[in-house]
């Protein structure tokens, strides 16, 4: 039986929320090893002059425990 673990990573881009969920993923690979998955829990925008300057998102990221 294997043992998971699920943190939560926040994260932005200026691009898109698939970019932001990119870059969540790779912080967290850099010292969390054997993800799983990646669960995109909230996603949200701030607005500049009428437009979306930064995408953020907030994800689990599940990972098995050796």
């Amino acid at each position: 039986m294997a043992v998971l673990k699920v943190i939560e990573v926040l994260a932005n881009s200026d691009k898109s929320w698939e970019d932001a969920t990119k870059n969540a993923l790779a912080q967290a690979t850099k010292s969390v090893k054997n993800i799983r998955s990646v669960y995109i829990n909230e996603q949200s925008a701030t607005v500049t002059d009428g437009k979306i300057d930064n995408y953020r998102v907030n994800v689990k990221i599940t990972f098995e425990v050796q």
